[in-house]
């Protein structure tokens, strides 16, 4: 007959059941989280990279800013030096210029020339210092008239103008007629010379200053590209600054490029000079005018290299910068930041795969682990209840935690403890049938023995009365009445045995009530032999107890005491305070102890090892000590004597049912 799966799982093991209920609930919920933070990292990586090389870009754009602008700014301060070197030269030209003047109008003043040779001499020396290449020293009268010229001597240029429609002769001779005496001027103006390689206006400097003695203008004139400016060196320094733009690289293949507002590229790899404002990308769109036209911010196009099979996604961060209208852009691949988001995935992909099936592994085995911590518990409770099943009420399951396992293990054996109890009363029970039947006979027997007892024991004390001592027959007559009062002593030990009464609780101190005892049997005339020593603890409280009944089972345990114990030994009596819930009371002989097989037996009624004792001593004494709740052991090494120690509540458990 086929079984159904619920069927063939009921009676799997616990430990296969757990196997098969959890390894997909392991496996499974790692796969769905895996693919999700898969998913997740993906996505954050890709977010991530994009924003980093964003920032890389962004970077980069700003390197170049601050590379051009680092370039700008030192040859504008390089220049601003020159300039005041050259203004400084300029200016001791001009002063030169004007202390020949003042030297040629001295001669003059000391009759050895005249005006016209001195004038002259003067045009000589200016015509003999050159500025740059082609600048040079000149002269004019506060009218326009040009006194002294390399090429336009005598012409008045009043009205000349620069290439901005500028009056500039006018303002210089204007400028030096107000300016204090000394003062040397400056002015910059466009120019432009009439020579077949000059195809655009160049910037020209002059220094002038008025000499009112001859009424003239001396001026030291000089284009900027001769003086404080210097093309070639700007273009060798600046080609350095491009050098190190171009080697610029940004990831694999990207790179930065310039260019100026009319889209011609002024910094670029591979087309350096070309114009790219009509360039568009693979949709069509004008993405270079795009760039032009906002100057600053961010830009993505499609984008098809020859290299490449298919277009690709390209970002380009482009700003602006000012001081040369130029545009500076940074771009680069987009699919060259994902590189490691994409080898993220596969990697993370993998895991996904891998992962679940090591964790199954583990799963599997912790599953068996745990299956096996749970079931070898259950193993030995089962060992347990067979044994208790046989009738060994006394076994008990070792409880190892407080799990639920431990819990049952508890309740298994408070079960068992109240099986045991159940039998122990029911055995009490039983004893106490006996007992009464006992004390019935008991009854009975001291009611018919104990009259004739008495008759033998008045007759028996008669004649010891009567017959003297050395009468042979007096022995005899002592030897009837001792032997009639050990018949009596057992008749009544029989009848306190069966009829033991329920203990009179009142308040009791322990130690004052063994001193009291110790201080009998130390007069007792089968205790002068030994020596009674006592060591009690003072923190003993007072308890429920019978002193009577305590007084009795301590008098029997220091007469047993002491007919163990040789001559000159000592007994000892202690008391302390045992768990704070017992006070523990321990009688120590040095005598010659007891054997194991007798030990076990020791408490049973009419059980004794005396030739003369009646067994009932020990019994009469448990008796006592189990009705005050209490328990008594003893431990006893032969040859070297015995102790025996009792432990009574504090607080009975009758007691404590009436509190609660």
């Amino acid at each position: 007959m086929s079984r159904t799966p619920i069927e063939l799982f009921k009676n799997l093991k616990i430990r296969w059941k757990m196997l098969i209920i959890i390894l997909p609930l392991v496996v499974i919920p790692i796969f769905i989280l895996g693919a999700a933070i898969g998913y997740v990292s993906t996505n954050q990586a890709y977010k991530g990279l994009t924003a980093t090389s964003k920032a890389d870009l962004d970077h980069m754009a700003s390197f170049t800013l601050d590379l051009l602008d680092g370039h700008h700014r030192q040859f504008k301060v390089y220049r601003e030096e020159k300039q005041q070197i050259v203004r400084q030269e300029m200016k001791s030209l001009v002063d030169l210029a004007y202390n020949l003047i003042n030297e040629q109008q001295r001669q003059m003043a000391l009759g050895k020339i005249d005006l016209v040779t001195a004038q002259q001499a003067v045009r000589n020396s200016f015509k003999e210092v050159s500025i740059g290449r082609s600048g040079y020293l000149y002269a004019m009268t506060a009218d326009g008239q040009l006194t002294v010229h390399p090429a336009r001597e005598g012409e008045n240029i009043l009205n000349v103008q620069d290439e901005s429609g500028r009056f500039f002769i006018q303002e210089m001779i204007d400028n030096a007629l107000a300016s204090p005496p000394g003062e040397v001027l400056y002015t910059i103006y466009p120019w432009s010379n009439e020579l077949p390689q000059e195809t655009h206006p160049r910037d020209k400097i002059v220094a002038f200053r008025y000499c009112p003695k001859w009424d003239w203008v001396v001026a030291a004139g000089g284009y900027l590209d001769e003086t404080y400016e210097d093309p070639a060196f700007e273009k060798q320094a600046l080609g350095v600054v491009f050098s190190q733009i171009k080697n610029k690289k940004v990831g694999q293949t990207g790179y930065i490029y310039c260019m100026d507002t009319e889209g011609t590229l002024t910094i670029h790899p591979e087309a350096e000079g070309r114009n790219i404002i009509s360039a568009t990308d693979t949709n069509g769109r004008a993405f270079v005018a795009e760039m032009v036209a906002n100057k600053n911010g961010w830009i993505r196009y499609p984008w098809h290299n020859r290299a490449d099979e298919k277009a690709r996604m390209k970002i380009v961060r482009y700003r602006y910068f000012e001081p040369w209208k130029w545009i500076v852009a940074v771009g680069s691949y987009e699919d060259e930041f994902y590189q490691p988001a994409n080898q993220i995935k596969w990697r993370i992909a993998l895991y996904v795969l891998i992962l679940p099936l090591v964790i199954g592994l583990l799963a599997a085995a912790l599953v068996f682990y745990v299956a096996k911590v749970l079931t070898d518990p259950i193993a030995r409770m089962i060992a347990v209840i067979r044994q208790v099943k046989r009738g060994r009420l006394d076994q008990r399951i070792k409880v190892e935690n407080r799990d639920e396992l431990g819990e049952l293990a508890i309740a298994f054996n408070r079960m068992a403890h109240m099986l045991q109890k159940n039998k122990e009363l029911e055995a009490a029970l039983a004893q106490q049938g006996k007992m009464a039947s006992l004390g019935v006979l008991s009854s009975g027997v001291a009611h018919e023995i104990n009259n004739p007892l008495g008759v033998i024991l008045g007759y028996a004390g008669h004649l010891e009365k009567k017959v003297p001592q050395d009468d042979p027959n007096f022995s005899f007559i002592h030897e009837i009445k001792r032997e009639s009062k050990r018949c009596k002593k057992i008749v009544q030990d029989l009848l306190s045995y069966a009829r033991t009464p329920k203990p009179a609780l009142e308040p009791v101190n322990i130690n004052r009530l063994l001193r009291e005892i110790i201080d009998f049997a130390r007069n007792h005339t089968d205790l002068y032999h030994v020596q009674i020593l006592q060591q009690f603890s003072a923190d003993i409280p007072m308890i429920s107890a019978d002193a009577d009944q305590l007084r009795q089972v301590a008098i029997n345990l220091l007469l047993n005491a002491g007919a163990a114990t040789s001559a000159q030994g000592e007994i000892q009596v202690r008391t302390q305070l045992e768990d704070e819930r017992y006070v523990r009371i321990d009688f120590v002989d040095q005598g010659e102890g007891i054997s194991d097989a007798n030990l076990e037996k020791i408490f049973e009624p009419f059980f004794t090892t005396k030739t003369r004792g009646t067994g009932l001593g020990l019994a009469i004494t448990k008796q006592i000590i189990d009705m005050h709740q209490g328990e008594i052991f003893i431990e006893s090494v032969e040859g070297r004597g015995t102790t025996v120690s009792i432990r009574l509540p504090l607080v009975r458990d009758d007691l404590l049912n009436v509190r609660d």
